[in-house]
C-alpha cells in the first residue's frame, strides 16, 4: 500500500469514556470498527485490560471495569480556516 509522506491511513476515530474522570480518551486507530467492537466485547466479557493502539504507535490502556463507554466512528475531516463551518 502506497502511501504519501504527509498521509496517514486512519480507519476509525476512537472515543473512550472511563468512570471517574472528567474527560474522554479520543484518539485515531489504524484499527478496523470491527476490531475495535472485538477488543472491547472481549475485554468487558473476560474483565481483562482493554488495549488499543493509536495511529501513532502508542498504546492505550484502560481497565475493564472503567470503561463507560466506547464510541468509534470515522474520523472527521481536518478543517483549515477562519470561514471553515
Amino acid at each position: 500500500m502506497n502511501v504519501k509522506k504527509n498521509e496517514v491511513a486512519v480507519k476509525s476515530e476512537v472515543r473512550i469514556a472511563v468512570t471517574r474522570v472528567a474527560s474522554d480518551l479520543v484518539f485515531e486507530s489504524a484499527m478496523t470498527p470491527a476490531e475495535i467492537k472485538s477488543a472491547v466485547t472481549q475485554a468487558l466479557t473476560s474483565g481483562a485490560p482493554l488495549t488499543l493502539s493509536d495511529t501513532k504507535g502508542h498504546e492505550i490502556i484502560v481497565p475493564a471495569d472503567k470503561i463507560g463507554f466506547v464510541e468509534v466512528g470515522d474520523p472527521s475531516p481536518r478543517r483549515v480556516g477562519f470561514g471553515a463551518a
